[in-house]
């Protein structure tokens, strides 16, 4: 048996796992195949307690498994139960691939007991082990087992829920003696022409098949695009319990979410939940802002204004309109553009590129709920007090103005109605012409290299930024930068990406502060990619995503993007680790 993962989102992943010579795509469900329950045709792996007679990948189970205590089963797998001590156990040694939690189903119905044990189980046993979790599956749940680390899942609740007579959908379970019409269409479904409550066991468990099926490629899907999370908050309404599940784990497991959340996505974020506000890669962005981030050194004067529903806001049609007013002033680049928003609650324009910034959409009523605007004015004021402006000129539409003007010194209101209407514009630009001829005047390259210091500082910490962009001019027009020391390029910036990408000469002056760092062995040869196995040591604190140097013998050899975390990154045996991008 062999498992590699190939895609990560979050703590879910895809993997490949190769059983008797067969490849099984995870996270996957083992479909029951015994004499009582014959599995359907299209499963692609079965659990059984015979010998296996199809040309499918099996997994063999023994008598009363699921209630026993911790006892090895085979060289592929091994059981923990709740009331194991996890903390005695040196799990990572164990050369075991799978960990079936055998009480699954009785710990789920606990959500902050169910979600300290997976978390520590994953804690434990590290990246590479296959988590199984039997006789909880459905399809309304299948997305936030996964999101939880967890790899493969069984038919038996589909089977037991048959036998009841309940139909699963990924909204939640319907009796079929409470149905008007069976609101299916699945290859079962729609040969049955009888009434619901008529409806034989066998029809019912095909359609139960048919669903947790098809929801499992959706996660699939959503993991391969990057956009499991959504998926996650989507299902999670449809039940208390998992909705208590996922709050537990925002509030209480951050460090594991962040960690293996990227910092460069191609996903868009669907904030349309109070949940959204708690997504990992939003709280690291906030975190970043204050403590992080610096604003650009010359801008005197801060201009809130709102969001857009267009991505990046600069390409937006009102953002256009708000730049345009602001550029035609005599004095432009004195001032810093910030954007209030959910559920990031402020975005610099300088960091407008990087993700989740420029890659969220949000439901637009002009209603402001009371956790959002908490977060904001919590997240504005710590803002202020670390970044210091002379005047504050707000255009905001009125519903934002009144929730954040009381924690505001003497801010200046230029929207008369709508932000963009043509009284309103037409204000902006006195109020900002008026107010930019007070101070001495910015020229256009040194806002601009302000610009590209402030992400810098974002992106790797206030002392390796300062020292990146010391002497250098940004060349390249809006979005798309270079850094230029002289004649030699240190780095470039994309629309694309948002981050900055270093050059081999970029990497050289961020080395010694030993921060986004991959150290390979001395005997690697270094052609392509560096994969998991030729890393002898990294930096915990890298991120998929993330821009790192690699070295040997403590020396530069080149620069790319991890696709693991450090801690990952060292622990796994295969899979590609960076991907590089220069090399000397």
């Amino acid at each position: 048996m062999q498992f590699k993962i190939k895609k990560r989102d979050g703590p879910a992943r895809i993997g490949k796992l190769i059983i008797d010579q067969k490849e099984i795509i995870t996270p996957e469900i083992l479909l029951l195949n015994t004499k009582r329950f014959r599995g359907p045709d299209f499963a692609n792996i079965f659990i059984t307690n015979e010998k296996n007679k199809t040309k499918k990948p099996s997994l063999k189970f023994f008598r009363n498994l699921l209630i026993q205590r911790i006892k090895v089963k085979s060289k592929n797998s091994i059981v923990i139960t709740l009331d194991e001590n996890l903390e005695n156990l040196n799990l990572k040694q164990i050369s075991s691939k799978i960990f079936i939690v055998a009480n699954a189903s009785q710990l789920i119905i606990q959500p902050k007991n169910f979600v300290n044990f997976i978390i520590n189980l994953r804690e434990k046993i590290g990246y590479q082990k296959i988590i199984y979790l039997p006789s909880i599956c459905e399809p309304k749940n299948l997305a936030l087992l996964t999101y939880l680390g967890a790899d493969l899942f069984d038919s038996t609740k589909a089977i037991v829920a048959a036998r009841n007579k309940v139909l699963l959908f990924e909204i939640g379970s319907l009796k079929t003696n409470e149905l008007e019409e069976n609101p299916c269409s699945c290859p079962s479904c729609i040969r049955i022409k009888k009434k619901p409550s008529e409806i034989k066991f066998q029809e019912i468990l095909n359609h139960n098949y048919y669903t947790i099926n098809t929801e499992i490629k959706h996660v699939r899907n959503a993991i391969y695009q990057e956009k499991l999370r959504n998926l996650v908050e989507n299902r999670a309404k449809t039940d208390p319990n998992l909705t208590a599940i996922l709050r537990i784990l925002d509030k209480d497991h951050y460090e594991f979410l962040e960690k293996r959340t990227p910092v460069a996505s191609k996903g868009k974020i669907i904030a349309t939940s109070i949940e959204s506000l708690c997504r990992p890669e939003i709280k690291r962005f906030q975190e970043r802002i204050i403590n992080r981030y610096k604003k650009p050194d010359s801008t005197k004067v801060i201009l809130l204004l709102p969001c857009s529903a267009k991505k990046p806001y600069s390409f937006s049609k009102s953002h256009k309109f708000f730049r345009e007013k602001l550029l035609s002033t005599k004095n432009p680049f004195i001032v810093h553009e910030v954007i209030i928003t959910s559920p990031l609650g402020l975005v610099p324009r300088d960091l407008e590129l990087v993700y989740p910034a420029s890659s969220y959409d949000i439901s637009v009523t002009g209603v402001w709920d009371e956790i959002e605007k908490k977060m904001i004015k919590e997240l504005l004021s710590k803002y202020l007090r670390l970044n210091k402006y002379q005047k504050i000129i707000m255009h905001l539409p009125v519903e934002i103005v009144d929730f954040i003007k009381p924690i505001l010194l003497k801010p200046v209101i230029t929207c008369k109605d709508n932000p963009t209407s043509k009284e309103s514009l037409d204000n902006l630009f006195k109020i900002l012409n008026e107010t930019v001829k007070n101070y001495e005047k910015i020229k256009a390259q040194i806002r601009s290299k302000e610009d590209v210091l402030a992400l810098a500082s974002y992106q790797f910490g206030n002392k390796i930024a300062e020292n990146l962009i010391k002497n250098c001019e940004i060349k390249g027009k809006y979005p798309y930068q270079k850094i230029m020391n002289g004649n030699s390029q240190l780095g470039m910036i994309t629309k694309e990406r948002g981050l900055i990408s270093l050059t081999i000469n970029g990497a050289e002056k961020i080395c010694k502060y030993n921060k986004y760092w991959v150290e390979i062995h001395d005997d690697f040869t270094l052609k392509g990619s560096v994969f998991a196995p030729g890393i002898k040591d990294a930096d915990d604190e890298i991120r998929i995503g993330d821009e790192v140097i690699v070295t040997r013998k403590n020396k530069l050899c080149a620069v790319g993007i991890a696709q693991m975390n450090g801690e990952e990154m060292k622990q796994l045996k295969q899979g590609e680790a960076v991907k590089i991008r220069h090399r000397i």
